[in-house]
């Protein structure tokens, strides 16, 4: 039998998905690819089939899409009565790169969820730092912190956030109160480049240049315990702070009547893949499920 007409499988999702939902936002949402990679499978599979299949702008189906819908529809229903699980029995691997604060402050604790609810899946857990070029090359899923312009990969928005400036109880109670945002001129400011102050200063109208001086750090969760030791005052975002605001090391400084709360950081975190991964159910499977206890 040719196989040379039979479309990959993921076309055949994204049309099903692009067919029910009719919003190629909520497509990509659902298969945690982007809206240019919806758009990308649907052409090639018009262009696989030789038939057009939406006929508008509002994803209405051509008389010729709802006939194959029902065929690609009953093609998947059959594919699901057989588990690749049962096909190829034993664990699945899954390998995955993730930057160290975020990998301790909002993967680790809810990881077990993950595992508890996938005992298929063995999940193998590396450090990266993209920053520095330090990724691990042979991961299924990345997660990277940044502007989300990654032309190699696939992505999806994980997570936005708002930065707030965090220090520990006995620095505050040495070098405060600290009242209102000009409190912190002349403060010894901690430094990271995947954090910069200008953010902060700008949504509070403070003219004031990036500082040049005092310690530096390449990752948010050594900031937080060198801010947590006193050595000063860290711009933080709050999801990634949040182990040490629970325990009570960092403390918020201002407040509401005096500074400008949620102030938006200008990077985000974002789940990445090469082309053809969420083919993987187990990948598909992880991506589903940190997007939804993120959510």
């Amino acid at each position: 039998m040719s196989t040379a007409r039979i479309p990959p499988i993921q076309c055949l999702l994204t049309f099903e998905a692009l067919a029910r939902l009719r919003s190629v936002t909520q497509a990509s949402e659902e298969l945690c690819v982007t809206p240019s990679a919806v758009s990308h499978r649907v052409r090639q599979l018009e262009q696989i089939i030789g038939t057009k299949l939406f006929g508008r702008a509002d994803f209405s189906l051509t008389t010729e899409g709802s006939e194959y819908l029902a065929h690609v529809r009953e093609g998947l229903t059959t594919l699901q009565k057989f588990p690749s699980s049962s096909a190829a029995p034993g664990k699945r691997k899954l390998r995955l790169a993730v930057t160290p604060t975020f990998a301790r402050s909002v993967v680790i604790p809810r990881l077990r969820e993950f595992t508890e609810a996938y005992p298929e899946i063995d999940v193998t857990m590396q450090v990266s730092i993209p920053l520095l070029d330090v990724v691990a090359e042979d991961a299924d899923l990345t997660v990277r912190f940044g502007a989300g312009r990654y032309a190699d990969l696939e992505y999806v928005c994980l997570t936005k956030d708002v930065v707030t400036p965090l220090a520990s109880p006995a620095f505050v109670r040495e070098h405060g109160p600290f009242v209102v945002p000009q409190d912190l001129q002349n403060m010894p400011l901690l430094r990271s480049p995947l954090e910069p102050w200008r953010t902060w200063f700008a949504a509070q109208h403070l003219d004031w240049p990036e500082p040049a001086d005092g310690s530096q750090f390449n990752d948010i969760g050594l900031m937080c315990d060198g801010a947590a030791a006193g050595m000063g005052i860290a711009l933080v975002r709050l999801k990634l702070g949040a182990p040490w605001l629970e325990n009570g090391s960092l403390v918020r400084l201002g407040s509401s009547e005096t500074f400008v709360e949620n102030v938006p950081s200008p990077h985000a975190h974002y789940l990445c893949w090469r082309t053809g991964m969420m083919d993987r159910w187990e990948c598909a499977a992880f991506a589903e499920w940190l997007k939804k206890v993120l959510a």
